[in-house]
């Protein structure tokens, strides 16, 4: 009898394209249904990270070819030092925010514009919202979350912004009629938005978990062109940020450029069949 030998895949670092940057690891004004972060019930902690370390980072892969840089969390918008951590970033590349979009109102927007305009690179936003209708979004996001969007995404049309709204997949909806609804949405507040403008993700399902096979392909990966920086150190993905199975290194002086898949996300990520976090500059030639 043969025995059986179950090899996990490995995924090579291709190019350093996309640096992740976590703000917070917990600190969130939402918590989302489908939200692969497991917040404590403490909703306010403090585990920001300090701009000292994003200088560092930025300095030790200064001869990567850095094409973005993002900044997540949780919510990246509620550190206290944003400010300063975006106009850092920005002289190093464009930057784009991952927001649930709470914070950002007309005068936020008036602002972010300003500073893009001391740069000469730009700034991108990924606004969360699930659904085109109201009751459905609110359902998953919190009571009036998709207004909170919606007007932020008229915030920043209003100041020549070109925001990408991330969706995920809750209820597993038909991809097309998702995105001309809410494209019905967009026009009706004044944003004619193109296919570009929508991202759609396959929602992971942490009390589901999937089996990587062995000879499970994929097209297109974050953690092939990316890594994110966290207060603990290097990790491969932001999926798997903090977690000991997706750790690289404690910094970018000396980080691992390999990373085997599996998890329960790498599933996610490969069955997504685009990146779920990076942009697809493509789309937008």
């Amino acid at each position: 009898m043969k025995n059986a030998i179950f090899q996990t895949p490995v995924c090579q670092l291709k190019e350093l394209n996309n640096l992740f940057i976590e703000l917070t690891e917990k600190n969130c004004n939402q918590h989302c249904k489908h939200c692969y972060i497991n917040f404590p019930l403490n909703k306010n902690i403090k585990d920001f990270i300090s701009p000292d370390t994003v200088k560092s980072a930025l300095n030790d892969t200064k001869n990567e070819s850095i094409e973005c840089i993002y900044l997540t969390g949780a919510e990246p918008m509620t550190h206290p030092d944003f400010n300063l951590i975006l106009r850092t970033c920005l002289k190093r590349s464009n930057v784009c925010i991952f927001t649930n979009a709470t914070f950002i109102n007309e005068k936020k927007a008036r602002f972010l514009k300003r500073v893009e305009d001391e740069s000469s690179y730009e700034i991108i936003f990924k606004l969360s919202i699930d659904h085109y209708d109201e009751v459905k979004n609110d359902n998953i996001r919190g009571r009036g979350s998709y207004r909170q969007t919606i007007h932020a995404v008229k915030s920043l049309v209003k100041y020549g912004f070109n925001p990408i709204l991330c969706i995920t997949n809750y209820y597993k909806e038909d991809k097309k009629i998702l995105i001309q609804e809410l494209k019905k949405v967009c026009l009706k507040y004044g944003f004619n938005a193109s296919d570009s403008n929508f991202t759609i993700n396959l929602w992971h399902d942490k009390n589901s978990p999937e089996e990587i096979l062995p000879d499970q392909k994929w097209e297109s990966l974050d953690c092939e062109y990316g890594r994110i920086l966290t207060t603990k150190g290097v990790y491969s993905c932001p999926f798997l940020a903090n977690d000991h199975r997706g750790r690289c290194g404690s910094d970018f002086r000396d980080f691992a450029r390999h990373n085997t898949l599996e998890t329960s996300y790498c599933s996610t990520c490969i069955n997504n069949k685009e990146k779920l976090f990076g942009i697809n500059y493509k789309l937008f030639e």
